[in-house]
């Protein structure tokens, strides 16, 4: 009988994800979809700054950069003019190593993704099917229908659904799925095109027009449009082609298209799983939620779950850490889930919405108000951090504790940097580690020598306080490269309490 660690059910971002990161610590996986092989067109194309920052563990952010296009400005339109212009590069500048979005189609990014798992020796099972699986609760026995047609029964310690909205693994499990469908059709273009909003920035119109972004691509003039159908054409979605498409939005941002490469349209929901997980089995990425194309989100969030979950499994499955450990996967991804479907759903809400009130509220309101919000530093951090997922935290939840300076547990280790110092240079370790921003205590050493637990000291430095740091005291980080434990003194004690109350050994 083939039995693995870990039985994958879906190989897009987040199943190859979880599959090359648990691979990487040394856990048996197996993964198998549907498809015949990967995507050759994608509606994904955003890489957030944050899932940069966490690639960086696997060597992936600068084959992305290199094979990509950075997006160093977004603007907004209103009436055929520019309204906004939001220059992310000097937003983020001092936030992250990576203060732009990065646009990478999620084709590339799967078959990226594929070749690094293949060095580990693992392949994806293309026309493999989920027939069924049953928990035992010491392993879980799925039956699988393979490409010639042949059933399977195969055992794993744990089954991870990445199989998308209409999850296979959800519906056995009995996991509702509340939430709402919108009634606007999107479509999805890829294009050759020309005009201002061919510059390799991101552009986005507000308007009484179907609303229309444009995002740029690797090569000149070329573009991904994605916009909505919102009148009588939207119940032929379908049969749609982009001749019907309305050109009232394109005439508004002076997008004249020369060739379309392909094209599809879509039916986007809103909804958030009521568990994360049952027994063995987790939901991850669309299976679990799903939501709005605002923002570029979507896939971002699926990988933060995967990296999330991956280190946790990693964790139980060599013995370092008890199954309850698994409980907090649920517990942090699914706040910032129902938060990011809330968020993107009033976002959405304001682009789309029909009638009078509504463009008024775009065409008149949203022009006057959006260069002055945008013109205030605090509002454009605000929202490059929230954009690009830096802002997201665990705080006051179970693996996080204690504040030093302003970062508390559960918090993105804030990025501090200066002409020679970087204090995200090791976080490429795929581990527990401490780092120290001043001195610390030979007992701190020490304690950290004898367990083989990674410490960097950094001599203080001024950006160390700009970035909200403590000095001399320490912080602990997970293996996600979140702040564990944040604390003012250099005890070591308070570290050993942290692993013992948790049950978590180095």
């Amino acid at each position: 009988m083939n039995r693995s660690d870990v039985l994958i059910i879906g190989a897009g971002p987040t199943g190859l994800v979880l599959a090359l990161w648990l691979s990487r610590q040394g856990v048996k996986v197996r993964i198998l979809d549907q498809t015949a092989g990967p995507g050759t067109t994608s509606r994904a194309l955003a890489v957030q700054a944050r899932t940069l920052e966490l690639y960086r563990q696997l060597d992936l952010t600068q084959a992305i950069l290199d094979q990509g296009h950075r997006v160093p400005a977004a603007n907004l339109w209103v009436k055929g003019e520019q309204a906004a212009h939001l220059p992310l590069s000097s937003i983020g500048a001092d936030l992250t190593p990576y203060p732009f979005l990065e646009i990478y189609p999620q084709d590339q990014h799967e078959q990226l993704l594929i070749e690094r798992l293949e060095r580990f020796g693992v392949t994806v099972e293309r026309q493999t099917e989920l027939l069924s699986f049953t928990d035992h609760g010491h392993l879980v026995s799925a039956q699988l229908r393979g490409a010639d047609g042949q059933e399977e029964t195969c055992q794993a310690f744990y089954l991870a659904g990445c199989d998308g909205a209409r999850s296979t693994v959800r519906k056995t499990l009995g996991i509702d799925f509340p939430g709402g469908t919108y009634q606007q059709v999107f479509y999805v273009a890829d294009v050759d095109a020309q005009g201002p909003a061919l510059n390799g920035e991101l552009h986005a119109d507000l308007d009484e027009a179907d609303f229309l972004a444009v995002f740029p691509l690797a090569g000149e003039g070329r573009a991904r449009l994605i916009g909505t159908v919102r009148d009588e054409r939207a119940e032929h979605a379908e049969t749609l082609k982009f001749e019907d498409v309305s050109r009232r939005a394109m005439d508004s941002l002076k997008v004249q298209v020369d060739r379309v490469n392909w094209f599809s349209t879509y039916r986007v929901h809103h909804r958030v799983a009521e568990r994360f997980f049952s027994g063995r089995a987790f939901l991850l990425g669309d299976a679990a939620h799903v939501h709005s194309p605002a923002g570029g989100q979507g896939m971002n969030t699926g990988i933060g779950d995967a990296i999330n979950l991956a280190w946790k499994l990693a964790a139980v499955l060599s013995g370092k850490a008890e199954e309850h450990l698994l409980a907090t996967y649920e517990f942090e991804r699914i706040e910032f889930a129902r938060r990011l479907v809330a968020t993107t759903d009033r976002v959405f809400s304001f682009i789309t919405a029909d009638g009078p009130i509504a463009n008024l509220l775009r065409t008149r309101l949203a022009p006057l108000l959006i260069p002055k919000v945008t013109a205030v530093e605090a509002a454009r951090e605000f929202l490059f951090r929230t954009v690009s997922q830096i802002t997201l935290n665990y705080r006051d939840m179970p693996l996080s504790c204690g504040s030093a300076g302003h970062v508390h547990g559960g918090d993105r280790l804030p990025w501090a940097h200066g002409a020679v110092i970087d204090n995200f240079a090791s976080l490429d370790y795929l581990g527990w580690q401490v780092h120290v921003y001043g001195v610390t205590s030979d007992a701190l050493r020490a304690w950290c020598a004898e367990r083989q637990l990674p410490l960097t000291v950094f001599d203080w430095e001024t950006a160390h306080q700009a970035a909200g740091l403590a000095r001399n005291g320490f912080y602990l980080l997970r293996p996600d490269t979140y702040v564990a434990l944040a604390e003012k003194s250099a005890d070591p004690k308070v570290m050993e309490r942290y692993f013992e109350e948790r049950k978590i050994a180095l």
